[in-house]
């Protein structure tokens, strides 16, 4: 009883663990793929992050972001021939991939209402 309490408060300690384990995979990675994998994993907390409460979703991105990583650094193919060109089109296109309202779309949505709202002011 008192666990399901804890996690209704915490979150899930499974989601968490799950985590955990995704972190130790990127950690455990050779350079330069480490330093690459956590760039890109800073940029999608803040631009590809989901945020409609759905963690599985996300880790399932994670998950497929270290596999990638992982396969890299065994075949030892290049970071730029991974991202090509552009690193952040490489990371909006892969985040893009995963279903789910990512942070931007929130922020987007808010701006729109905000807009939306004094245009109706405005009339009155």
């Amino acid at each position: 009883m008192a666990a399901k309490w804890i996690e209704f408060l915490t979150g899930s300690l499974e989601d968490k663990k799950a985590y955990r384990r995704y972190k130790g995979r990127i950690a455990a990675l050779p350079e330069p793929y480490a330093t690459a994998a956590k760039a890109f994993e800073r940029y999608f907390m803040y631009n590809g992050g989901i945020t409609d409460g759905d963690p599985a979703m996300m880790m399932t991105m994670l998950n497929d972001f270290a596999d990638l990583w992982e396969r890299a650094a065994t075949d030892g193919t290049p970071v730029d021939q991974i991202v090509g060109d552009d690193p952040v089109e490489f990371a909006e296109a892969f985040a893009a991939a995963y279903s789910g309202k990512r942070w931007i779309d929130k922020e987007r949505s808010r701006l729109n209402d905000t807009i939306q709202g004094l245009s109706t002011k405005d009339e009155q």
